[in-house]
């Protein structure tokens, strides 16, 4: 019975993991110069995963011809990088349906150039994309090219009307399932990635997650719950984000809730991440690192914290505790990876891992010793089909 249980869940997926691909819109994405560095991880998080686009394409000129999934160490997708728009609307079957911008810097406005791509875009009927905090929207020009060839401009960072946003309630302390937030040493170093994919493997083999998105990225990969922080005015960060884990828990009654964090607690120059602590008020943390990281990204000036002092800081802060360590591989050999694994296990005394290299193993079975009550929705099918899987991304 059990076993029948398991197939029809698998099928179930299956359908509807086909409809949301046969639903989804084509989209090309700009990252001129900056695909597979830190200011490119929007880019690389569409090409690795969306539940709302099928990436055709990314524009890079810098490396142009190769495929964007092996830009980004990992296996080949199919995504051919292009020169520019017009060499990529040469080469694909058809114009996609949007055109993302795909890079996360820390200049407010576009450049001149990027400008004239957009206007392009549009003029050849493609939706606009964007994750800036310069709003497309409200660009004169960019609405009447919009208004006369019929697309959409979306500003995935641009915040709810007055009216609609939230304050704190305490209304979170009814979430009666575990609330894990993916916290980080730095910004772009992989809590969004470390939180997809953990997302992806429970409910894959039958604990039901829900990601809470704190970043325009997630939002625009498909995530169904959360905000922008960045973009809120103060007074409704923690309110936001604790709406956005109660409407979590009230729409979908899920067996968990994951929340993507943003850059770091000790971070001097953002917030976002003590609103994130104090708003979805997490039962467990998970810590993402880049070992390999001396300065943080885009202050180079300013030294890394250390693993040791950021679990201090947040340990401090938050009444949960640092449940296990994730990390980035960047600048790192697999053997390196290893390295470090063993080296923090054995210093921390916490369960680690790189989830695009080792899989996610090790982070379900610490929720499993640290909420026994998920054990049960995990079937002893999906439980011998995911380590058997596991075992085999660990040797490869």
């Amino acid at each position: 019975m059990n076993k029948d249980r398991a197939t029809f869940a698998k099928r179930q997926r299956e359908v509807e993991k086909k409809r949301k691909i046969d639903q989804k819109k084509t989209a090309l994405v700009y990252c001129e110069n900056q695909f597979g560095s830190v200011d490119g991880k929007t880019a690389a998080a569409l090409v690795r995963h969306s539940e709302i686009y099928t990436v055709v394409g990314v524009i890079d000129s810098s490396l142009a011809g190769k495929d964007a999934g092996e830009e980004l160490g990992e296996e080949k997708r199919g995504i051919p990088i292009f020169a520019n728009l017009d060499d990529a609307l040469s080469k694909l079957s058809e114009i996609p349906n949007c055109y993302i911008y795909g890079k996360a810097p820390l200049e407010t406005y576009i450049s001149a150039e990027e400008r004239f791509l957009i206007l392009e875009a549009m003029e050849k009927g493609m939706d606009i994309i964007n994750g800036l905090h310069q709003f497309f929207s409200e660009d004169s020009e960019f609405v009447k090219m919009a208004a006369q060839n019929n697309i959409q401009i979306k500003d995935i960072r641009k915040p709810p009307q007055l009216k609609d946003l939230h304050v704190f309630t305490g209304q979170i302390s009814k979430v009666n399932v575990p609330v894990i937030a993916v916290l980080g040493t730095d910004c772009a170093c992989g809590k969004m990635t470390t939180a997809v994919e953990l997302n992806k493997t429970l409910n894959n083999h039958g604990i039901k997650s829900v990601l809470v998105a704190t970043g325009q990225t997630s939002l625009m990969q498909g995530a169904r719950y959360g905000v922008s922080t960045d973009a809120l005015i103060s007074q409704f960060m923690i309110g936001e984000i604790e709406n956005s884990v109660i409407q979590a828990f009230d729409n979908e009654s899920p067996d968990i809730i994951l929340v993507e964090g943003q850059s770091a607690v000790s971070h001097p120059a953002f917030i976002s991440s003590l609103g994130i602590l104090k708003g979805s008020m997490p039962d467990g943390i998970i810590l993402q690192h880049p070992p390999a990281r001396k300065f943080r990204c885009d202050f180079p000036h300013l030294a890394m914290p250390t693993v040791e002092s950021e679990i201090k800081l947040i340990e401090a802060i938050s009444q949960a505790r640092v449940m296990a360590i994730t990390l980035s591989h960047e600048n790192l050999a697999d053997e390196d990876i290893l390295k470090v694994i063993a080296e923090y296990e054995k210093q921390f005394q916490l369960p680690t891992t790189d989830v695009l290299s080792h899989g996610c193993q090790k982070l379900v079975q610490t929720l499993f010793n640290h909420f026994p009550k998920l054990n049960p929705n995990f079937e002893r099918e999906n439980l011998n089909f995911f380590l058997d899987g596991q075992l085999e991304l660990a040797t490869r």
